[in-house]
């Protein structure tokens, strides 16, 4: 199978009924990003467009595509962009529902974290209140944001929001002989489509030296 990208629609040209980008670059680590607004409202929504970018100096990246139905930017980027903080929280298996629950396109006045009925933890350099539950946290104070070409069919916006991590939370029991088990959290991670999959097993691979050993 081979289709040309086009405009965005060039996978019905192939005959498949929904774009299968997102299902080729799998799984994507999520980033449940805690945001105010200039009012002191929390805002809490996970983003699949989302990594470490950078260890030294430490930094991450989350992409929002499309406007908020309010108009405008997303409330993550536009509270970003106003307070210069966030918060990205680690997702866990057990913390699924109520992901999905802060994904709700609700008015701007609305925190998420109620919505959800998840209990805030303050943070400690930042603003953002942190998702008490999360065993993992990263307090980040924006670098930059950088706004992508956007949907050539609708105009819909894609920003990049850039963040320096200026604190790290890792919950005690994920500590082990000065190594972070992160598996034991049952990490979640985004697939296609309406996907998820919970990361249980890991394989240690030791890069090679060179020369090569036959």
């Amino acid at each position: 199978m081979f289709y040309e990208t086009g405009a965005g629609d060039g996978h019905r040209a192939a005959g498949l009924a929904h774009n299968p980008l997102n299902a080729l670059v799998v799984p994507r680590p999520i980033g449940w990003i805690s945001s105010i607004n200039a009012d002191g409202i929390a805002n809490l929504a996970p983003y699949s467009y989302f990594n470490l970018v950078s260890s030294v100096p430490p930094m991450v990246m989350f992409s929002a595509n499309g406007p908020h139905a309010e108009g405008g930017a997303k409330d993550s980027v536009q509270n970003i962009r106003d307070t210069g903080e966030f918060v990205v929280n680690f997702v866990t298996a057990g913390l699924m529902e109520a992901m999905n629950l802060t994904s709700a396109p609700a008015p701007r006045a609305v925190d998420e974290f109620t919505l959800a009925g998840l209990d805030k933890a303050p943070s400690r350099l930042v603003r953002p209140p942190r998702v008490a539950a999360s065993p993992i946290h990263l307090e980040c104070r924006l670098h930059s944001i950088i706004e992508l070409p956007g949907d050539p069919a609708t105009g819909q916006p894609n920003h990049v929001v850039f963040g320096t991590v200026v604190a790290v939370h890792i919950s005690d029991e994920l500590v082990e002989d000065g190594r972070v088990g992160s598996v034991k959290a049952r990490p979640l991670g985004r697939m296609g489509y309406f996907d998820f999959t919970e990361i249980v097993n890991r394989t240690e691979l030791l890069r090679p030296h060179w020369p090569l050993k036959p």
